[in-house]
This record gives structure tokens, C-alpha cells and sequence, in this order.
């Protein structure tokens, strides 16, 4: 028995858009916070207080070693009960995948300078280089050049982060897509949309991904 797709059945333009609309704005935000974050406490996992970088590393493993699905839900339902600070459904899928990237992107940006040969290093200190001219002459521009990969890797992994945001019923596609198939009852239809809509922005940005490594690799 062959099933007949019913690709009238979804059409609601209106709520795909605004679906694409919620689910990019989360994706770059997300990316552009959690590279912010990522710089800072990068600079911090590089300083020469063991307190600083304690903490900074405790927050790392705390957010790379648990589930975003598990973070996203504790910001929205655990905090409030702990706190008394109740966040909506907006902020506290932001605020979870921010941090989730801020995490992995602190030690893209400590491995990115870390990377640079010792030689550089002493090379700058030799031509009478303080901290500040050599993190911004010599050793940053090698770094970032060689970030460059992971971040964009990390940015198409945060992008499909995205789907995890329905649980807080925050409508992004994932969350439209079951709206649709409640009214509908067309799941094949609806999550096939979903899963083209992906690959449609993900694939080109996976194909940059690969060049960008592989100019890196010259």
C-alpha cells in the first residue's frame, strides 16, 4: 500500500515563515553570545590564577557534559523552583543555548591559541613585545585564522540544536511542524518539510565548513 502525500495539507506560509524566522534568529544569536562568551573566558582559561581557571573550566564541563535538551529544560522548569526567578519559554531556550555554545567555544578559542608554536611566542617576547602587542600582532590573527573551522563546525551543530526548543514550546519548526500535524494528522508531510528546510541551509553552510578545513590544511 503506497501512502499519498498530501503536501496541500501544510500549507500554512504564514507559520513556516515565522517557524524559519524564530529558528535562524535562535541559531545566530545563540552563536554570536556564545562566541562572546567564548572570548572572555577563553582569555581566562589562559590566565595565570588557578582560581579563574578552575572556575572557568568547572563551567566548561558543566555544559559540554550534559545534554542541552536536560540545560533547556532546567532553565524553564528547575530554576524557578530554586530561585523564584521564572524565565519564559524564549529566554530559557536563549539562555541554554548560549551558554551551551559559550562552553564550546571557550575551548575553541583556548585550543586555537594554545596552538600557536612556542617559538612565536618567544619570538615576540625577544623583539621587546608586551602581553598585549603580542596577543594582538602575532599570536590572535594565527589563532582566529585557525578557529575558524571549528567555530563554523560548531555554529551548523548549534543551528540544529534549534530542533530541541519545541520541548519549551517555543515555536521554531520542529514545534510548528507538530502544531500542523495535531490540526493535520499528516506527520510524514510535516517533518519531511522540516527535515528539507534543514538541509536547505544546512548543506551549503556544510560545504563552507569543509572548505574553510580544508584551506586550513595548506
Amino acid at each position: 500500500m503506497f501512502y499519498e502525500f498530501d503536501w496541500g495539507a501544510i500549507y500554512h506560509p504564514a507559520m513556516w515563515l515565522n517557524a524559519v524566522v524564530v529558528t535562524l534568529g535562535y541559531a545566530v544569536a545563540s552563536v554570536v553570545g556564545g562566541l562572546l562568551i567564548g572570548l572572555v573566558f577563553g582569555v581566562a582559561m589562559l590566565s595565570r590564577v588557578a582560581a579563574i581557571r578552575y572556575l572557568v573550566s568547572a563551567y566548561v564541563q558543566l555544559f559540554r557534559c550534559t545534554p542541552l535538551l536536560v540545560q533547556i529544560v532546567w532553565f524553564f522548569y528547575a530554576l524557578p523552583m530554586l530561585t523564584g526567578l521564572e524565565l519564559s519559554s524564549w529566554l530559557a531556550a536563549g539562555v541554554g543555548l548560549t551558554l551551551y555554545m559559550g562552553a564550546f567555544s571557550t575551548e575553541i578559542f583556548r585550543a586555537g591559541v594554545m596552538s600557536i608554536e612556542k617559538g612565536q611566542w618567544q619570538a615576540a617576547l625577544a623583539l621587546g613585545m608586551n602581553y598585549r602587542q603580542m596577543m594582538t600582532n602575532i599570536i590572535l590573527p594565527q589563532a582566529f585564522r585557525r578557529m575558524l573551522p571549528p567555530v563554523v563546525s560548531q555554529s551548523i551543530i548549534q543551528l540544529k540544536n534549534t530542533s530541541l526548543l519545541y520541548v519549551v514550546a517555543v515555536p521554531d519548526l520542529m514545534y510548528t511542524a507538530s502544531v500542523i500535524t495535531s490540526s493535520t494528522y499528516r506527520p510524514l508531510e510535516s517533518y519531511t518539510f522540516v527535515a528539507l528546510i534543514y538541509l536547505i541551509i544546512l548543506y551549503p553552510l556544510t560545504l563552507f565548513s569543509k572548505r574553510l578545513e580544508a584551506r586550513n590544511d595548506l
